[in-house]
């Protein structure tokens, strides 16, 4: 039975992923004529107003708890570290299947649709790494090591919910070997400092690079 604490973790990585599914379902030639990419807005008011409403239970992010100087470089540093390998851990045997809701925000006439890159960018850069690593890392990896989750210690927590958190996190992504590189990365940063900040900072700079290569190479399979 989960408790406030783990709800708090779970219910906007919850609505996330709920969104995405739905998203994935409209197809592009629906009868409604919506524009399913749009959908993905949604995850910046409902996920993004469930973070905000929770947000006075997540002591990982009080003051305390805030990366030094020389810990966020390194979290910037091993993030980018992560994006590069992202892009080239990409052979046909790395993927699990397709992506169930792609995006592609190009405008009929082959033009880019900037608000739709906006809206993306802001959502993979800012949104997700909070709620991705509030549930993988700070929930689920401590709940591994014990049930009363809220009581470990992330630098106790031990290889074991190491290794099964980021099993778990890869079948959440179609790049398997690069979600398991950067799950453990952002698993062992959060291990290591004991800072969820930390593995914030590197999931956000990997995802944010990401959005501007992406947008700027066309590889939009990535997104």
């Amino acid at each position: 039975m989960l408790n406030a604490a783990a709800w708090a973790r779970v219910l906007p990585f919850a609505l996330f992923m709920g969104l995405l599914a739905l998203r994935g379902a409209i197809p592009a030639d629906n009868a409604w004529g919506l524009d399913p990419r749009w959908l993905y807005a949604l995850n910046l008011v409902a996920v993004g107003g469930a973070l905000a409403w929770f947000w006075k239970q997540y002591g990982e992010f009080s003051s305390q708890n805030l990366p030094t100087l020389k810990e966020a470089a390194a979290s910037v540093a091993l993030g980018l570290a992560v994006f590069g390998l992202w892009i080239v851990l990409d052979a046909p045997w790395m993927q699990l299947g397709e992506a169930t809701a792609s995006f592609v925000p190009v405008l009929p006439d082959g033009r880019l649709d900037w608000p739709l890159i906006v809206v993306r960018w802001l959502g993979a850069a800012l949104l997700v790494p909070v709620m991705e690593e509030l549930f993988w890392r700070s929930f689920l990896m401590r709940w591994i090591a014990n049930p009363r989750f809220e009581s470990v210690d992330p630098r106790e927590a031990g290889l074991k919910a190491l290794v099964l958190s980021t099993f778990l996190f890869m079948l959440a992504h179609t790049l398997w070997l690069a979600a398991i590189v950067a799950g453990l990365v952002y698993g062992l940063l959060y291990q290591r400092t004991g800072k969820l900040g930390c593995a914030v900072i590197a999931h956000a700079v990997t995802n944010g690079v990401l959005g501007i290569w992406v947008t700027a190479s066309g590889h939009w399979e990535f997104w």
